[in-house]
């Protein structure tokens, strides 16, 4: 029985929203900076990383929760998303607004510009009191779940190493982590070893200092992680138009991306991560979990929001995956 709420099933995913957003995605036909833009069409999704992983493993079939902060003031727009999705809301609740962020998307150029809120700014205290709710609701969601995932920036306010933190005290739980972010808080997470990462060519960039500018740079940096100290078993490198670097100890394997009519790139990454966690849920070996992460990611690519076409369309698209061995 899940303790959180008798009549619900214990998740087989946690992800964790520390710094969720309302994402208003505005479609132009050739942006003009500094000009008068009339925009095609708006739509106001639910976002944030942590809630687009939750959207589409739902959409996949599989049970999610979601943990973690929203606004009182625009809860309810995550709250119906979570009703029509089945995710579980184990979210705390804070005083005002979840921030929110712009998506410009120029449906000529199929470039995607972002304004992206910092997230409501927490004192000490605020800080701690959220830290300890999101910890006691992870506590109890753990007992069954096989991953959680850590995605997503922080608001300002909360420790740097919040992520550490939280990828210790699931793991020693029995869970395993997968960390989804940038700059300070990857860097600080990493000491703690979360079992797989995936940052983008940029974030791990950033994380080692030095230009990745070819395939053998962004292999190298991913293969000195796995053989750092706490390492995680699996690095994933997304690289954008020119797929994703799938990275074990063992193995090096390059997924190219599927031939698809691209709506929005707003979430690919997000949706690359459920498919990590999809197929890790289901043991699959390195290459077809290469296949299935790529295909979430292009089947997002279809859609505006956080959302996949049905589970046999994407596993149909995963078929269509090439992927390069590089070793």
């Amino acid at each position: 029985m899940n303790p959180l709420n008798p009549f619900a099933p214990f998740p087989q995913v946690v992800t964790v929203a520390l710094n969720p957003a309302l994402d208003q995605t505005i479609e132009v036909a050739g942006l003009r900076p500094g000009a008068v833009n009339r925009a095609l069409r708006m739509q106001i999704d639910v976002g944030g990383k942590a809630i687009n992983v939750a959207s589409c493993l739902s959409d996949f079939g599989v049970s999610t929760a979601v943990t973690g902060q929203l606004g009182r003031d625009n809860a309810a727009l995550f709250e119906e998303l979570f009703r029509r999705k089945k995710i579980a809301n184990h979210c705390c609740t804070l005083d005002g607004l979840t921030r929110i962020n712009t998506k410009l998307v120029d449906s000529e150029s199929g470039e995607t510009t972002d304004l992206n809120m910092p997230g409501p700014e927490l004192d000490p205290v605020a800080a701690a009191d959220l830290l300890e709710q999101v910890l006691q609701r992870l506590d109890l969601l753990i007992e069954q779940a096989r991953w959680v995932v850590l995605s997503g920036s922080l608001p300002p306010g909360l420790p740097i190493d919040v992520y550490a933190t939280l990828t210790r005290r699931v793991q020693t739980a029995g869970a395993a982590v997968a960390l989804d972010t940038s700059g300070a808080p990857l860097r600080a997470a990493l000491a703690a070893g979360p079992r797989l990462i995936k940052p983008n060519r940029h974030e791990l960039a950033e994380l080692v200092g030095e230009p990745l500018d070819t395939l053998d740079a962004l292999i190298n940096a991913g293969r000195a992680l796995l053989n750092g100290p706490n390492p995680p078993e699996w690095v994933v490198v997304s690289l954008g138009g020119d797929g994703a670097l799938f990275l074990t100890r063992e193995q090096a394997l390059h997924a190219h991306p599927a031939p698809v009519t691209m709506t929005s790139t707003v979430g690919a990454g997000d949706a690359m991560v459920a498919g990590l966690i999809a197929a890790r849920l289901e043991n699959r070996a390195l290459m077809e979990t290469a296949q299935l992460a790529t295909a979430f990611a292009a089947a997002k690519l279809t859609r505006l929001g956080p959302h996949l076409p049905p589970p046999d369309q994407v596993r149909a698209l995963a078929q269509q995956i090439t992927v390069t061995p590089l070793d």
